[in-house]
């Protein structure tokens, strides 16, 4: 009964997501409260699950996503990611422009948000195709694929930082098995598969530009672009390893151990980027602040469906479905991380977003990470990887990418749909690589 009442769960929150178009705060909160009640628990019980589903599930994480969310405001807002492009580009040439864009790409990708890099980085593709008078999917393929990695898989990003969160992962461990998964991905279905499109026909839907103009002389200095956007990923793979090398009688260790947690390294890097690339470059503070406000404000809806899966996560396991659907995993013939991205794999192409595809895979596959010897770091990836699978027309992603490259529904399955399962497999592929050296 726990298997059919999950599985009545997940398709009742695709029908509600998918074609009921309901909100999917709601969608998971009405699933959470559905199953929790026909799995035996009172009114009051359940109540008590959500609430201590969403609290616990947002806990830091708010930090992470909320300062992750503002330093990518000010690197877009300043003008330090397209310092970025440029100069990447200017050390490729032109032959090798692929090559540099997935490069940016992903130096850019780390720090934003997908949406909030899709917007940035567009216009920058558009500019190039045709100064470069290459084909259009070419080169936007290779920067775009970047992106949706980093979007996948990468701390801070919302659901590979939730997910690490819900299996006691280590946000730094997983930062780095990630970049080292992240560079086959990156490079197959960015400039390799890029390569391939050079017959797709595209033509840039510029009304859809709403972008910051900074003159090129006004751009913040290149050296201070990358440090900034770079700058968690240095707090989080120094201090991580160090404060497990220090004895603990050591005067350094408190300070070691605070630095290497991930809310303190974002906060820092946010501190750094509002003096550098705002008040360095001129702002206010006043305007410094509106940005961070503008920020909070789109990362708000993220943080409600991270919340919706944290309470359907918690009655699956207040309610005992996670225990016995544990159980009937533990003697399953498939490999766990197979599993995981599979499941995930699964819910993304039939709800069509990453972030709920990866947390709902977590409630079901917890108590499989307790009761075997997987890394959890590797199981966020692979889960990661899955919910990146296939990308179609019930994915905003999907509809944001064929509006501002004036594509056909069916170019854009050819192109970006095919990209996004490309990421996801070569994703898979390399955890597995991975598993067998770690």
């Amino acid at each position: 009964m726990p298997l059919i009442l999950t599985l009545i769960g997940i398709l009742t929150l695709v029908l509600l997501v998918a074609f009921v178009r309901l909100d999917t705060f709601i969608s998971f909160v009405i699933v959470s409260l559905g199953i929790g009640l026909a799995s035996g628990m009172d009114v009051i019980a359940v109540g008590k699950s959500i609430q201590s589903g969403i609290g616990g599930t947002l806990g830091e994480l708010v930090l992470i996503i909320g300062f992750g969310a503002m330093l990518g405001r000010l690197v877009a807002e300043s003008g330090a990611a397209r310092r970025i492009t440029d100069v990447l580009i200017g050390w490729f040439g032109i032959k090798n422009i692929r090559w540099g864009l997935a490069l940016a790409g992903f130096v850019i990708g780390i720090p934003l948000f997908y949406n909030a890099g899709f917007i940035i980085v567009v216009p920058l593709i558009f500019t190039i195709a045709a100064s470069s008078r290459l084909p259009l999917m070419s080169v936007a393929v290779p920067m775009l694929s970047a992106l949706s990695v980093a979007h996948g898989y990468l701390p801070p990003h919302p659901s590979p930082s939730a997910v690490a969160g819900q299996l006691n992962a280590n946000i730094g461990q997983t930062l780095i098995y990630g970049i080292i998964v992240a560079i086959p991905a990156i490079v197959i279905a960015g400039p390799l598969f890029g390569k391939t499109l050079t017959n797709v026909k595209a033509t840039p839907n510029r009304e859809l530009f709403n972008t910051r103009e900074i003159p090129a002389d006004k751009l913040p200095g290149a050296g201070i672009s990358f440090f900034v956007a770079l700058l968690p990923v240095l707090l989080l793979t120094t201090f991580g390893p160090l404060k497990n090398s220090l004895p603990a009688e050591s005067p350094l260790k408190t300070i070691v151990t605070l630095m290497a947690e991930p809310y303190i390294g974002m906060l820092l890097s946010v501190l750094v980027a509002m003096y550098a690339l705002g008040i360095r470059q001129g702002l206010s503070m006043k305007a410094i602040t509106k940005d961070l406000e503008e920020a909070v404000k789109a990362v708000a809806p993220i943080l409600l469906v991270i919340a919706g899966a944290g309470a359907l996560k918690q009655v699956f396991s207040d309610s005992g479905t996670s225990k016995y659907i544990g159980s009937l995993l533990a003697d399953a013939a498939i490999p766990p991380l197979l599993l995981g991205w599979g499941i995930a794999a699964f819910i993304r192409v039939c709800v069509g977003s990453a972030t709920v595809a990866g947390l709902t895979t977590v409630g079901i596959i917890l108590p499989l990470i307790q009761s075997q010897a997987i890394k959890p770091e590797l199981m966020v990836l692979a889960i990661g990887s899955g919910s990146l699978m296939f990308s179609h027309i019930n994915d905003g992603g999907f509809w944001l990418f064929k509006e501002y490259f004036n594509l056909t529904i069916g170019q854009t399955i050819r192109t970006w749909s095919l990209m996004e399962t490309i990421v996801s497999i070569v994703g898979l592929l390399g955890v597995l690589a991975l598993n067998l050296i770690v």
